[in-house]
């Protein structure tokens, strides 16, 4: 038999989880609700096998049954696993570390030191949040996404819970000296005092949404399509179909003619926008309703979600960098978006989205509020060479020569008449190609001063990355055979939890960037970078307006 080892720790007299165990070193489950929560999960993913198996077998007499004897195994199937997952499913809140077990016939520990731990977040799915259920996961930015979850536990117990870790989080950090001290305070949960820094309105959410237009629903549509024949007894794609059920109900459309073809464009098309933007407007709300950004003792706080409702909180010193982009259409309206490079995930990604749809304006204090300095229009700016510019055109162009040998060997050959038309259409797009590189190349930029290093890129829709010295890793300067013979390089910054490289940098200027770069490296005390980066946001945000 195994069963899990459990570790005495030393109680605190005030600690928020003692009442429940969670504190006292033993093992604990998580809420007996989590059972239901999987049983509404089976109940879900039976539907679709169910209605296959029905219409695979014929939807009257024998078909039904069996499709519903195969989501009745389905729902029995998933709830079984649902309470044996549950039954044996523990977690423990060490000294030092939190640990996992899990597993019936094979069974697995999972342990993450609380100094490892780079974020607790708290997600509520809609089953679960009806339920009054959260799952609590701990990141340590291993690039795997959280490394331990738990599934679920009640609301008021995962608030605790990520209370209880951040503190000893935070006294593994500062420390076995400090640790030792602190062991006899108290450790209560709090609401820190929050400055909102960006919210997102109906009206707001309304707007992004029209700029988040897309078109997949249609793929799902056509997908739906192929199996209307079946279950409607309905020729979709049957064009004779649709031009009788028009004359029967449509007489007044055909009887406009040739306008009739404008006419009825005119409708798809209306009808692609509408539900484009419709989709846009789903994803938007689903995602983003409520969004608010805050500003706590700990750091920023981010919440927002309409069925899954997400808490993110990160702490200052842990924003490695910063990028704001936006996209081509929303450029030319002025807005934005901004992210925060941290070693933690945020849905997989290792940026956290912290202003989704912004004005500039609306940006700046966000930015300050990180620490960081906005972009300035008389910073030294510094281009690429015009060597990187000739050699990316050129190898463009080499492309676009040898498409052009393909198309004239197979026009010619099976083709003729063709010929000049694929060459030419080839030219022009080479052409276009050329001035686009031209162009991309006057806007392709950096800057470094004595604190952060920026980096823009893109035309239509620029990016722009903003990093601190003080908080890369390494530099290193690459060059191909090309480069080395025009002499320029790419320029690679180390940043943990993203990357941040700059092309076509004079080789110089690579050296020299680098030196800089290392100084304030070398001059660094990282023991207290945590400190000097909350007094640094703090003396900015003292500065702002």
């Amino acid at each position: 038999m195994n069963e899990s080892v459990s570790v005495p720790v030393v109680a605190r007299a005030s600690d928020p989880l003692l009442e429940t165990g969670a504190a006292s070193g033993e093992a604990q489950r998580t809420a007996p609700l989590s059972v239901v929560v999987g049983l509404l999960n089976s109940v879900q993913n039976a539907a679709f096998p169910a209605i296959a198996a029905a219409f695979g077998s014929g939807i009257a007499g024998p078909g039904l049954f069996i499709g519903l004897a195969v989501g009745a195994a389905i729902i029995i199937l998933g709830a079984a696993f649902a309470y044996v997952s549950w039954l044996k499913l523990t977690y423990t809140i060490g000294t030092a570390d939190i640990r996992l077990e899990s597993g019936l016939l094979s069974r697995s520990a999972r342990s993450v030191p609380y100094e490892r731990i780079q974020d607790v977040s708290l997600e509520q799915k809609l089953i679960p949040r009806l339920l009054g259920l959260v799952a609590v996961k701990f990141e340590t930015g291993s690039g795997g996404g959280e490394d331990i979850a738990l599934a679920y536990l009640n609301t008021a117990e995962g608030e605790r819970l990520r209370e209880l870790v951040r503190e000893r989080r935070d006294e593994a950090e500062r420390g076995a000296s400090e640790e030792t001290e602190s062991a006899s305070a108290a450790v209560e949960p709090r609401e820190d005092a929050a400055e909102a820094l960006f919210t997102m309105g109906p009206q707001r959410l309304f707007t992004f949404g029209l700029f988040e237009f897309s078109l997949a629903v249609f793929a799902v549509l056509a997908g739906l399509a192929q199996y209307a024949d079946m279950m409607f007894n309905v020729e979709v794609w049957d064009f004779d179909l649709w031009r009788d059920v028009a004359e029967e109900r449509g007489g007044w459309l055909l009887e406009l003619g040739a306008l009739s073809q404008i006419v009825g464009g005119l409708f798809v098309l209306a009808g692609f926008l509408f539900v484009g933007s419709a989709t846009g407007m789903v994803r938007v709300f689903n995602r983003e309703w409520g969004f608010l950004l805050e500003r706590t003792a700990r750091g920023f706080r981010r919440r927002r979600g309409l069925f899954t409702k997400t808490d993110v909180v990160m702490p200052i010193h842990r924003v490695q960098a910063l990028t704001i982009g936006t996209r081509l259409l929303r450029y030319r309206f002025g807005w934005h978006s901004l992210r925060f490079v941290s070693l933690a995930q945020d849905a997989g990604s290792a940026s956290h989205v912290v202003a989704p749809f912004a004005q500039l304006g609306e940006l700046a204090p966000i930015v300050t509020a990180a620490g960081f300095d906005m972009p300035r229009q008389d910073a030294d700016w510094h281009l690429a060479t015009n060597a990187y510019r000739n050699v990316s055109i050129g190898w463009d162009l080499l492309f676009f020569a040898i498409a052009a040998l393909a198309a004239g060997t197979a026009t010619t050959l099976f083709a003729p008449e063709w010929t000049g038309f694929a060459l030419g259409v080839i030219g022009i797009v080479a052409a276009l190609d050329a001035i686009a590189g031209w162009i991309s190349w006057r806007f392709k930029r950096h800057a470094l001063d004595a604190e952060q290093i920026v980096a823009v890129a893109g035309v239509l829709a620029p990016t722009t990355q903003i990093a601190t010295r003080v908080k890369l890793h390494s530099v290193e300067i690459s060059q191909g055979p090309l480069a080395r013979h025009f002499g320029f390089a790419t320029l690679h910054l180390g940043l943990a939890g993203g990357e941040f490289s700059i092309p076509g940098i004079p080789i110089d200027r690579a050296r020299a960037v680098r030196a800089k770069v290392l100084e304030t490296i070398a001059a660094t005390d990282f023991s207290q970078l945590e400190s000097q980066s909350i007094a640094r946001a703090g003396s900015l945000g003292a500065k702002a307006p």
